[in-house]
């Protein structure tokens, strides 16, 4: 568990089913949805199954600051067909006055290391919109690549908006020891 530090108030931990109020309002704040596929003034409600849900194929984390939740972040299966079993979905959500203070980089490496070294996957894929280049240029550094653009994605404040995809694959995939 990566724990709070005096100098960093933060605590990352799994999501729990009881964390899904809590996230869903996240995810509908000003400053968290407009980068995301989530539409403003939606009720609580309206994400609460969903959240609910205990995946054991997924990692769901949040992150925790004076005891309410500031990020939210999640690899989830890219499909399900088997053939597409190696691969996740990864999506974020960070609280507006917590961006920019590696909050997202620190939720990224902790699913990083559970696709990397605990479960086998090969690929994390996400989706961004193209003018978010904060998230870009923190994806990049982690070594996502771009693999594509989606020409009027999503509407966003008004106007379509391109989306990037982009792809990490597994730095050094395990191997039978010798």
């Amino acid at each position: 568990m990566d724990q709070a530090h005096e100098a960093d108030p933060v605590t990352i931990r799994a999501q729990e089913p009881e964390d899904a109020a809590a996230v869903s309002a996240l995810l509908g704040r000003p400053g968290s949805f407009e980068g995301t596929l989530q539409l403003p003034d939606m009720p609580v409600a309206s994400r609460l199954e969903l959240l609910q849900k205990v995946d054991t194929h997924s990692c769901k984390l949040v992150a925790v600051a004076g005891g309410a939740i500031v990020g939210a972040a999640g690899l989830h299966p890219a499909g399900l067909s088997l053939r597409r079993s190696h691969a996740r979905m990864l999506g974020i959500g960070i609280a507006r006055e917590w961006q920019g203070r590696g909050l997202g980089r620190r939720l990224i490496a902790r699913l990083l290391d559970w696709a990397d070294n605990w479960t086998g996957v090969l690929r994390v894929e996400l989706t961004v919109h193209a003018d978010n280049e904060r998230a870009i240029a923190l994806y990049r550094a982690m070594g996502f690549v771009e693999e594509g653009r989606m020409r009027g994605y999503a509407l966003k404040d008004g106007r379509y908006v391109d989306a990037l995809c982009m792809a990490r694959l597994h730095p050094a995939p395990p191997r039978l020891a010798a």
